[in-house]
């Protein structure tokens, strides 16, 4: 087993973002294990639109929570999404960029790699 996880192009996983600081780990990197229960995967750069329907799904990635190390989102920012968080936004049309080299290869447990390569980020 590598200590390296791989993501969903099948190559070492890149960090999604230091600034703010991102991961289940808060290690700017999308990984996860079995306690993760959000499986945190989808490193994904932050929409207006795609807030604003996380705010409306109950999810308030705007409030920052210090007490959560949560430093609250602006659009632009990178951040490691619940696959099922982005299923859901793609679903309704609001799915927000994703990086690709930085998205966990759990990420394909819920969402197809077409999907995601679709919605990637382009710099």
């Amino acid at each position: 087993m590598s200590h390296h996880p791989l993501n969903v192009l099948g190559t070492p996983l890149q960090d999604c973002s230091h600034d703010p600081l991102t991961g289940y780990f808060r290690d700017g990197c999308c990984r996860t294990r079995a306690d993760d229960l959000g499986t945190h995967v989808v490193c994904a750069r932050v929409t207006a639109e795609f807030l604003e329907f996380s705010r409306a799904q109950g999810n308030d990635l705007i409030t920052p929570h210090p007490e959560w190390r949560f430093p609250g989102l602006r659009p632009g920012d990178q951040w490691c999404l619940c696959a099922m968080r982005w299923k859901e936004a793609l679903e309704a049309g609001v799915a927000p960029p994703v990086v690709l080299a930085a998205t966990h290869i759990a990420a394909l447990e819920f969402v197809t790699l077409a999907d995601l390569e679709y919605h990637r980020f382009r710099t």
